[in-house]
This record gives C-alpha cells, sequence and structure tokens, in this order.
C-alpha cells in the first residue's frame, strides 16, 4: 500500500471505505495528516481507527536526524532519516518574505555535475511523494514554536526532480491541495539539469511552477566539462523545451549559474552568455559556488563575481545574486549527507 502521506483525498477515501469507514473520513485524515499530527492527536477519528492506522503505518516517512543552525542568518540545515536508514538533507532559509524550505528529490543523484557534492556517490534511489511531503512537515513541526510555516518551496536538494517525475508531480499535487498545505503552485521551484522531453511533458501539467535551469556554461563544450547531460542534450535543444515551458505557463525563466574559477567566469564567458540570453524571457540567478574540493573546483573571487554579473547588466540579461546562506553550517547540498556517511561507516 502506498504510505498514507503520499496519498490524495480520493485515494484515502477509498481506503477508508474498503475498511468500513465513512467516506468524509478520508477528507478528515488528509487534513490531519498534513497538518503533521500524529496519529494519537487525530481526535477526530475514533480511536479503533487511529489505532488501526498506527497498525499500518508505525513509522512516519521521514525523522530528524540532524539540524543545525546558522549563527549569521537564521539558516537551518536538516538531515532527514528515511525508514530505510537512508538520509537526504533539507535547507531551511528564512526571508523577509517568509521561509523557503530546500526539498530533496533523491538519495543521492546520477546527474555527474561536478561542481555538486550531492552526486558524488552515484543515485541510491528515488523519493517517494510521501517522503518529500514528510520533508516539508518536519520543517513545519519545527517552525511551530514560532508559529511559522513553509511559506515557498525549491526542489533544489538532492537529485533530479524530473527524473522522478511521477512522484514529483504527485507531491506537488498533494502539496498544493486546498485541504493540506495549500502552498500555490507559483510559490514552488522545481530545478531541472535539462531534460528537454520532460520539460516539455511538465508543460503539459496546468502547473504555474517556476521552472530553473542549472545551466552553468555560455556554450556546449564549457558545459560537456562540468555537466554529462550537456553530452546528451545541446543548451539549444533545452532552451527551446523552456520557451515552450513559458509559452504555455507564462513563467520566466530562472538561469542557474555557478561561477567556477577557470572554468565558467571569464568576460569572454560573461559575453557568450549574454549573446545566449539577450531578449529571452529569462532571469539569471548568480551563485557563488561552494567549493567541491573532491573536484578540485573553486569558486569565482568577489571581484570576478562583480564584473560578470556587470558584463551581463550591460548587455540586456537581467540578473541578481542568488543569497549565500549557511555559510558556517554546510549550506551547500550534499555535505551534510556525506559527512554523516563517513562518521558512520556508511
Amino acid at each position: 500500500m502506498r504510505e498514507l502521506w503520499g496519498m490524495l483525498p480520493d485515494e484515502l477515501t477509498a481506503l477508508m471505505q474498503t475498511w468500513g469507514e465513512p467516506a468524509y473520513r478520508g477528507r478528515q485524515l488528509f487534513k490531519d495528516l498534513h497538518k503533521g499530527l500524529d496519529f494519537a492527536d487525530m481526535t477526530v477519528l475514533s480511536k479503533p481507527l487511529r489505532d488501526r492506522l498506527r497498525g499500518q503505518m508505525p513509522v512516519p516517512p521521514v525523522t530528524v536526524l540532524e539540524e543545525h543552525a546558522s549563527a549569521s542568518d537564521g539558516t537551518v540545515k536538516l538531515l532527514y532519516g528515511l525508514s530505510d536508514r537512508n538520509c537526504v538533507e533539507g535547507v531551511l532559509m528564512r526571508y523577509h518574505y517568509g521561509v523557503t524550505l530546500c526539498v530533496s528529490t533523491q538519495v543521492g543523484c546520477a546527474m555527474g555535475c561536478r561542481f555538486c557534492a550531492s552526486t558524488l556517490n552515484g543515485c541510491v534511489r528515488s523519493l517517494t511523494a510521501a517522503e518529500m511531503v514528510g520533508q516539508v512537515l518536519c520543517a513545519n513541526r519545527l517552525l511551530r514554536p514560532e508559529n511559522g510555516r513553509i511559506s515557498r518551496l525549491v526542489l533544489m536538494g538532492s537529485g533530479e526532480p524530473l527524473q522522478n517525475y511521477d512522484e514529483v508531480l504527485r507531491f506537488i499535487r498533494l502539496v498544493t491541495h486546498p485541504d493540506g498545505l495549500n502552498l500555490g503552485a507559483r510559490r514552488i521551484s522545481l530545478s531541472t539539469c535539462g531534460l528537454p522531453d520532460m520539460i516539455r511533458r511538465l508543460a503539459g501539467e496546468g502547473l504555474e511552477l517556476t521552472l530553473s535551469l542549472s545551466l552553468h556554461a555560455p556554450d556546449d563544450a564549457t558545459r560537456q566539462t562540468i555537466m554529462p547531460i550537456a553530452r546528451r542534450y545541446t543548451i539549444q535543444e533545452t532552451l527551446d523545451a523552456c520557451e515552450a515551458y513559458y509559452r504555455a505557463t507564462g513563467r520566466r525563466l530562472i538561469i542557474e549559474y555557478a561561477l567556477i574559477d577557470g572554468v565558467n567566469a571569464s568576460q569572454e564567458d560573461a559575453l557568450k552568455l549574454s549573446r545566449l540570453l539577450r531578449g529571452r524571457n529569462c532571469h539569471v540567478n548568480v551563485i557563488a559556488l561552494n567549493s567541491v574540493r573532491e573536484r578540485q573546483l573553486y569558486g569565482a573571487s568577489e571581484a570576478q563575481i562583480a564584473r560578470f554579473m556587470e558584463c551581463l547588466t550591460a548587455n540586456g540579461v537581467s540578473v541578481t545574486r542568488r543569497r549565500t546562506l549557511g555559510d558556517d553550517i554546510e549550506g551547500a547540498c550534499g555535505q551534510l549527507r556525506k559527512k554523516h556517511l563517513e562518521e558512520h561507516g556508511q
């Protein structure tokens, strides 16, 4: 049976009816599950039903193994434990407009991007929708004492979301459901390294998600040295799919670009990127790279970053620098999980 946290209201209704319960119990159960309540606290349900639910699902899909709070900016790095003893990371980030949670969609990642620690040990497996929902519920539980809750989601943790398409779409349907967390689709960003066929498929789902493309290079030759996916799809193919997504949803494309010293951060690179993106409805999010020592990749200097952004702006490309959060707690994706696995001999 699918985990309860990954079931939509009509599915829970059908389950309740097979158990001899009234149909409305499914909606009640859905609401309480997405409030993050334990079965014992679901007092709207009868005790025999609560006991039966606990017997079916004695362990929640996700628990918090470690919590690391930044002393400088309030960012919280979370290490989540899964029921099969795997673990994934999440980052809770505080902004003036609310609290954003970075969600993982897979245990590890198969994409092999050289600048990302999540991919160092490959992909173990994809997460279920329930496990993704569980990450949000854990974060909301941490925010409860301050009467807070997650207001935005970014699917930018470990994994390639479009490689786990069906479960990610189910997760989005769950967290946007009005009887549950009721997040607006426009408050959810999905980051992909660029799978054109899946981007076009996503365009047909009727969801106004923000699409973020991890581009990180101004030309195919450079991209192929740091992102294996570039050997399969050209930048042009990928941008054409993103254009189709924009036409279907009206949502401006976000270009993620991590500046790597000696790889993609020169003035020539900035000019190439300007020519590539000029006239497109997109915005460039420049990222100061967290160095990945295992790959001998290091972030560009502050002066390089400033010159790169000035060049884009001068050539008519919208650009901002992503705010750096959680530097003192190894906030970059994959770092905490890697450390945990090493310490526990996994």
